[in-house]
């Protein structure tokens, strides 16, 4: 890829919400690539701790009915639960094509620590996000939800030591043309030199 496409791919990328999705369904074929490049993120120690797993099809109706049903349970005997937000884990899922659970798989040896993991992870993350947007599609990382009940873990069948990162909605944007602004690069960066 040549230097321009790459900034320009970088520079350009979004998170395009649910809503902004057509309907259509994103090829099987880039949500393989997806994660293949995803597998090719940097990590400590060759560690390697992300982990997938892909809801599309009747799968996302599963996985509406799996997070609204813990939200549910958990949020009713902690006294937080809202309505407006059980119905929308109801049906958020089923405005995307696929929904990739990303979750971080704890290095056994525990060889690095648990904050480069999830550093990693989220350079798996990236690589899907800038994937996608190469192909066309769009997607967004939700982190909200049942992201972070630890009843949750338990559902999707991880251990006590894995971490869920969050839930990659992906789909067809009705709009390609999102903008976004950065505050200037020089305001956050101090060069030492001598």
């Amino acid at each position: 890829m040549e230097t321009e496409a790459l900034n320009t791919l970088i520079r350009t990328r979004r998170s395009i919400f649910p809503k902004d999705y057509t309907g259509e369904h994103v090829s099987d074929t880039i949500i393989t690539t997806m994660l293949e490049n995803a597998n090719w993120a940097p990590t400590h120690k060759l560690t390697e701790p992300w982990r997938f797993i892909v809801f599309a099809g009747d799968g996302r109706q599963k996985l509406a009915a799996l997070q609204s049903e813990i939200y549910k349970s958990v949020t009713q005997a902690n006294g937080t639960f809202r309505e407006e937000r059980y119905e929308n884990l109801k049906k958020k899922p089923l405005d995307s094509s696929h929904i990739v659970l990303v979750y971080m798989k704890r290095d056994e040896k525990k060889v690095v620590p648990e904050v480069e993991e999830i550093g990693a992870v989220f350079c798996a993350v990236q690589n899907m996000y800038l994937t996608a947007a190469a192909n066309g599609a769009g997607c967004y990382l939700s982190t909200g939800g049942i992201t972070y009940f630890p009843e949750a873990k338990t559902v999707f069948g991880l251990s006590d030591e894995d971490r869920i990162i969050g839930f990659l909605h992906v789909g067809v944007p009705k709009h390609t043309n999102q903008h976004s602004k950065r505050t200037p690069v020089d305001t956050k960066v101090n060069w030492v030199v001598n």
